[in-house]
């Protein structure tokens, strides 16, 4: 099953009556498709797309260590991890809430590859070195600790592991910047500073090699590859 199909299969894992959180993230729902549209200047296509771009560092065929974080509700990822049956999979969340609607997706689906783990990304459990592909997803503008964010992926990633995922950026659309200014950061939902697309390509490219950096509107996506 090719990438696209996969994300598309989310959606309908989904369905219309999803819950709010999963409804916006995957264009599914009336409320989900007008905050997409409202905030993000996006339809089914972008979003569509950036996803899509957000998960191009992960092989279709991958039989690695995938760390992910943060997963969220996992909505985006279960369909795809449950095409992945040889890889080894953990996924880490803050939220014990977030982690508790993962793992129903993933039990619903039938995976067993999975594991689930409360934690920090800026303190992450796990050894140096320790897996193959690191996938952060819609995680960056919320962290408080960027720096310890960035430092602990790139701790946890084995030398020429890939550092992929995707996140908001300012500057890609002026009505996102307005929404992110006036209600996503004082209700304490993102957390600045934030990264501009030429931010993030150069802070990537002081850690990483290979680094790829597009976006889609104020949602920027990047694939990069630790340095040996």
């Amino acid at each position: 099953m090719s990438r696209k199909d996969q994300i598309r299969n989310a959606y309908k894992v989904t369905g219309t009556h999803a819950g709010f959180y999963d409804g916006m993230m995957t264009y599914s729902t009336a409320a989900g498709k007008a905050i997409c549209r409202l905030v993000w200047n996006m339809d089914r296509e972008k979003n569509l797309r950036y996803i899509e771009k957000a998960l191009s560092g992960v092989p279709e065929d991958f039989k690695g260590k995938l760390l992910e974080v943060p997963v969220g509700t996992g909505v985006l990822t279960m369909p795809v991890y449950r095409d992945l049956p040889d890889a080894d999979i953990t996924c880490l969340d803050y939220s014990a809430d977030m982690l508790s609607e993962a793992g129903k997706k993933a039990e619903s689906l039938g995976i067993r590859n999975v594991t689930f783990l409360q934690g920090d990304v800026g303190a992450l459990p796990f050894e140096d070195g320790s897996f193959d592909i690191v996938l952060s997803m819609n995680g960056f503008h919320a962290f408080p600790d960027k720096e310890a964010a960035y430092r602990e992926t790139l701790r946890v990633l084995r030398p020429g592991g890939i550092f992929c995922g995707c996140f908001y950026i300012e500057g890609g659309c002026s009505r996102t910047d307005w929404f992110v200014n006036h209600l996503y950061v004082p209700r304490g939902f993102f957390t600045p500073p934030f990264e501009t697309k030429k931010s993030l390509r150069d802070c990537l490219a002081g850690m990483y090699r290979d680094v790829k950096v597009t976006s889609v509107e104020g949602m920027g996506c990047f694939k990069c590859r630790k340095k040996a």
